[in-house]
């Protein structure tokens, strides 16, 4: 179990000192009964799942969807806005938003629309459109580095701005943060075991000892990243501004100022990944709290949930790379693919760009987080749990422990799964979404104060059986 000390926690509120455990035998008891009403409630989504168990591997079209609290996954029958329909009849409130990738909701008409005039003109051509010079344009202006390329999925367009950095600075390595994610690139498949570079325990097999690619160093820790820039052998610098993929970790006061100062002392080329935290604004993190980075990535959300990414560079990173990318050699550059930048993604990112992530959805969006905030805070309170909850935009969290966390071995050290799987369920069953992987929750323009309170009831519910 986590800590029981007082904090404060990252959004403002105040934790009370100590707190409730949770026995662990009634907690075994409640899950049961869950697992029970989920498999009783789901008939319909048991039997694609057994059927699908015959061809798809672990039953499922890619592996990351049997993560899902119950015996099985639901199996969708439709989405739309802030809401998932499943195939046994049930309506769900959908804070999940395909972890992010669709945080703007599901399916906005004014995409659609977008996508389904180019669907009828061509899918693919491997050649520009007018709406990909649009997009170049409109992210040069939001984020304030002059050169874009698109790719398809956040995990390539990290994977190429890593090329990028190693043709310019002509350095081996990356620097990541433990606990980190960037998609399925191998330089970020890894964590710190007791202070030792190792392959991430889930990642299916590694090509090479990580530590030949990659340092890694915990996030916060200033001196940390003093030793690990100076020998000069560090390429880029490859972070989410905010971390989020162990819950939501934020940077200390002064952590960005520092990080950039130091990369730029030693040369190291510093991308930022806002693939997650594009739910800070319009510009992601980068724009609301005016970063200055070499290159920025970006995938999921940037097209409604359309395949489509991107990743900028500033002056004088993208020329270094374009003699190798323009050489008559078959296209062997390792940056890009047959079917990135296509007509219908880049029509996609135009319409969501456009008119989607706004500053009127974030006008909306950020107000709900706050109350989402709020009522969490009031329900562990009242119960008197050593947990807590912290905000990052439109995107909220709460975590089994009473301080935030600084770095992620410490958020790494702080899970349990055991409790985690049942208040995902309890909140499953009652018509709630929230993300597998942790306690995470997204607002979407679509989502109602009535869905907010919704769950917070539900939480409030599930926090009192486990103490009563």
């Amino acid at each position: 179990m986590a800590r029981r000390t007082g904090a404060v926690n990252q959004s403002g509120s105040s934790m009370a000192s100590g707190g409730r455990t949770i026995d662990r035998l009634r907690l075994a008891r409640l899950l049961a009964r869950e697992l029970a009403r989920f498999e009783d409630q789901n008939p319909r989504s048991g039997e694609l799942f057994e059927r699908a168990r015959r061809s798809l591997l672990a039953g499922v079209p890619m592996n990351w969807m049997a993560r899902w609290a119950g015996p099985y996954p639901v199996f969708v029958d439709r989405a739309e806005g802030a809401r998932i329909w499943d195939v046994d009849g049930h309506r769900y409130v959908d804070f999940c938003l395909g972890d992010t990738g669709s945080m703007f909701g599901h399916s906005p008409p004014v995409v659609v629309r977008a996508i389904t005039r180019q669907l009828r003109r061509g899918i693919t051509t491997m050649l520009p459109t007018e709406d990909s010079v649009w997009v170049g344009q409109e992210l040069a202006r939001r984020f304030g580095l002059p050169y874009w390329q698109l790719a398809m999925t956040a995990t390539d367009a990290n994977r190429f701005a890593i090329r990028i950095a190693r043709e310019v600075t002509q350095r081996p390595k990356v620097l990541v943060f433990n606990g980190c994610y960037h998609g399925s690139v191998d330089e970020a498949l890894v964590e710190l075991e007791d202070g030792r570079i190792a392959p991430n325990p889930g990642s299916i097999g590694p090509p090479v000892d990580p530590s030949i690619t990659t340092k890694v160093i915990e996030f916060n820790d200033v001196p940390a990243l003093e030793r690990a820039l100076a020998p000069r052998d560090v390429a880029a610098v490859l972070a989410e501004p905010a971390m989020t993929n162990q819950g939501i970790i934020l940077p200390d006061p002064g952590y960005h100022d520092q990080l950039r100062e130091i990369a730029r002392r030693t040369g190291t080329i510093l991308i930022i990944d806002e693939t997650h935290t594009l739910c800070e604004g319009p510009a992601g993190y980068t724009g609301a709290h005016h970063l200055a980075p070499d290159m920025i990535t970006l995938g999921k959300p940037v097209a409604s949930g359309i395949p489509a990414a991107a990743f900028g560079m500033a002056e004088g990173i993208a020329e270094p790379s374009l003699p190798k990318a323009r050489a008559d050699t078959g296209d062997e550059s390792g940056i890009g693919g047959t079917l990135s930048g296509n007509p219908v993604a880049a029509a996609a990112m135009r319409a969501t760009l456009e008119h989607v992530i706004t500053p009127a959805s974030y006008r909306r969006m950020i107000p709900l987080a706050k109350r989402w905030t709020a009522g969490v805070e009031r329900a562990i309170r009242e119960c008197s749990l050593p947990w807590h909850v912290t905000r990052l935009g439109a995107r909220a969290e709460y975590r089994f422990r009473s301080t935030p966390p600084r770095n992620g071995g410490e958020a790494i050290a702080s899970k349990d799964l055991e409790l985690d799987r049942f208040v995902h369920l309890y909140a499953l069953n009652r018509g709630i979404l929230l993300t597998p992987f942790h306690n995470m929750a997204l607002m979407s323009p679509q989502t109602e104060v009535a869905d907010v309170d919704l769950h917070t009831n539900v939480f409030s519910e599930c926090a009192r059986e486990l103490i009563d």
